[in-house]
């Protein structure tokens, strides 16, 4: 089964409870099921949330949408993949994170064939970055989740899912989907208030649903000081922070080993 699972939680720190803000009369999470509702090769969708209460707003809506919940770890995100596609007897796992509510369905079911197609243990556009942020898709076989699962110690790799895959590239195959053109400098994804604004403007301005990535390309053809709104914005806050918590826990390690040879 090729199921796609979305991270989502309230407690964003740079944008407070971002998924359930509105965008129009519907909230980010909405478009985020609606668009990925035109892919045609996700057997099953599930929203994987945390089981802090304040995560409740997130199963109560989701159940609107008719839509599976899972509840698990607040903080290890991986171990939160890994008992949701296992609960769900979940083959090919479709990683979305609840931030990129204009992910290009066309652009998920792009990959799933790519990655059916061949043995790959892991397929991204994300990688190697050349699309936009946004628009990231991961797509990894239950048995490579499993393995970081086991595996994965650095607080990098347990609240980012994929990363003990790519720090161990040598014992996966792992393959990166390029653009033609490298537009990484453009993004729709959402982490702070005017990436909010410009992608409620996106919303307003394209009508046809679901809003493919070509259709934000055309519309920043023609008013590219849209763009402006939001392009001085750091990528990857998150993970710097979760690399600079790795250092910590390094340290962390060093220092007990050390007092332990000492004691001995």
């Amino acid at each position: 089964m090729i199921g796609c699972i979305i991270q989502a939680r309230i407690g964003s720190t740079r944008l407070p409870g971002k998924v359930m803000l509105n965008l129009d009369e519907n909230p980010v999470l909405y478009y985020v099921l609606e668009q990925l509702r035109s892919c045609k090769l996700v057997d099953k969708t599930i929203v994987a949330t945390t089981t802090l209460d304040e995560d409740d707003v997130i199963e109560n809506f989701v159940a609107t949408m008719n839509v599976d919940v899972f509840r698990g770890s607040p903080n290890d995100v991986l171990d939160r993949y890994y008992q949701c596609a296992k609960e769900f007897s979940i083959d090919t796992i479709v990683r979305i994170t609840a931030d990129n509510p204009l992910i290009d369905p066309t652009i998920v079911d792009d990959l799933i064939k790519e990655f059916t197609a061949n043995s790959y243990d892991c397929l991204t556009n994300a990688y190697v970055r050349t699309f936009p942020y946004g628009t990231e898709v991961e797509i990894f076989s239950f048995e490579s989740l499993e393995k970081a699962w086991k595996n994965a110690i650095k607080p990098s790799e347990r609240e980012h899912v994929t990363p003990y895959l790519y720090n161990n590239s040598g014992n996966f195959k792992i393959f990166n989907v390029e653009h033609p053109k490298n537009i990484s400098n453009l993004r729709w994804t959402i982490d702070r208030e005017n990436d909010l604004t410009l992608v409620k403007l996106i919303v307003s301005k394209i009508k046809k649903r679901p809003i493919l990535m070509n259709d934000i390309l055309d519309l920043l053809s023609k008013e590219p000081e849209l763009f402006e709104i939001n392009k001085n914005q750091i990528p990857h806050e998150g993970y710097q922070k979760s690399l600079k918590e790795d250092e910590e826990y390094l340290k962390s390690r060093k220092k007990d080993r050390e007092n332990h040879d000492k004691e001995n």
